[in-house]
């Protein structure tokens, strides 16, 4: 099998959405401060509906007190794993992304030693000790991210059969008193991703990344509480919304369009943008910058699914559980056939960007 004819393509997925639903009425009672620890004077109900109009996010969901980021990734792989039909024990790397480890329901402090991978792999049990198992901390493109290295060790002949998992729980890691905490959520997707030979290109055709830490590092970063009055010492999420907005409207849809471009696509056989389910009028403003980018002025319908509604942001966790609910059938007025091509693409904590091309098998 010659090298230039092996194709990284998703054999199987799977997820885990948590059943716990936190609607945003369930936040009424909040007290908000802003980022200068002032008190929010307004009704909760006045900054929710606003928060609501935003983000477009209604609902959200929350694990249960008793899992962790490993078990809800371990669900996931399992899922895909029997999706796939893949034996277990024939994986040669298990890839899993993920920002804060295995967060406990009653300490907030990130634990990921062993890493989670090693902690996915275990609850398999899985005996192949030649089934390397490490961890991609790379904010919410975590998961393209671990993708992206997966394709290169199956190009490269290394491997054949690699489970790519996105696992968080940011709901451990929000702050009740921060309006911003709101966004967050918890799940898990996972993907099979497999060596296939062919003629012609096929699975991942594309992919770039860029890094921007010099003057956007901080822009997502952990610190206290905007209650003045809580643990100075304790490490919640937090991001500068506004210069975040700005930076993926500037960044994001160009990564996307250089993506393609690479492999000299027509843009107009794109059929999806599955693009990291963060804040719905970011999402949409940077569909509308990626096509004017193209100078192309129609917009197709529901060529970018959205799932924020009713999952909220669930960082690594968004595109692997948006792709297999698309995948599956679950989306309304959503499906990929063959020959279709897509864009996986994110943004988040670094700050980092990237995106994958993908053309059905």
């Amino acid at each position: 099998m010659a090298n230039n004819s092996i194709y990284s393509v998703i054999k199987g997925s799977g997820r885990y959405i948590p059943e716990v639903v936190k609607k945003n009425s369930d936040f009424f009672g909040n007290e908000f401060y802003d980022a200068a620890g002032q008190k929010i004077d307004k009704p909760g109900e006045e900054i929710i509906e606003k928060f609501y109009q935003i983000t477009g996010i209604e609902e959200r969901r929350y694990v249960s007190d008793d899992l962790v980021a490993s078990d809800i990734g371990y669900f996931a792989a399992k899922d895909a794993l029997e999706t796939s039909g893949t034996d277990k024990e024939k994986l040669d790397y298990i890839i899993v992304a993920h920002n804060f480890g295995d967060v406990q329901s009653d300490n907030r402090k990130a634990d990921f030693m062993p890493s989670i991978a090693a902690r996915v792999k275990h609850k398999l049990q899985i005996k192949n000790p030649y089934t390397v198992a490490y961890d991609v901390p790379f904010g919410c493109p975590g998961w393209i991210q671990a993708m992206i290295q997966a394709d290169y060790y199956i190009k490269s002949g290394d491997a054949k059969k690699i489970l790519v998992v996105g696992t968080e729980t940011l709901s451990r890691v929000a702050d009740v008193h921060d309006r911003d905490g709101m966004i967050y959520s918890d799940g898990a997707g996972a993907i099979i991703l497999e060596a296939k030979e062919s003629d012609e290109p096929i699975g991942i055709l594309s992919h770039k990344t860029r890094s921007d830490t010099l003057d956007h590092a901080y822009l997502l970063w952990n610190g206290p509480s905007n209650n003045p009055d809580l643990d100075r010492k304790e490490m919640l999420i937090k991001m500068q919304g506004r210069k975040l907005y700005e930076y993926a409207l500037t960044n994001v849809p160009q990564l996307i369009k250089d993506t393609i471009d690479k492999i000299k696509l027509d843009f107009s056989k794109v059929k999806k943008i599955l693009i990291h389910q963060a804040n719905e009028k970011m999402d949409e403003a940077m569909l509308k910058r990626l096509f004017r980018l193209y100078k192309v002025k129609d917009i197709p319908k529901n060529i970018m699914p959205m799932t924020i509604a009713k999952l909220g942001n669930n960082s690594i966790a968004t595109l692997p559980i948006l792709f297999d609910l698309l995948i599956k059938g679950e989306l309304k007025e959503h499906s990929l056939i063959k020959d279709d091509h897509f864009v996986f693409a994110s943004v988040g904590a670094g700050m980092n960007v990237n995106a994958v091309v993908y053309k059905m098998p």
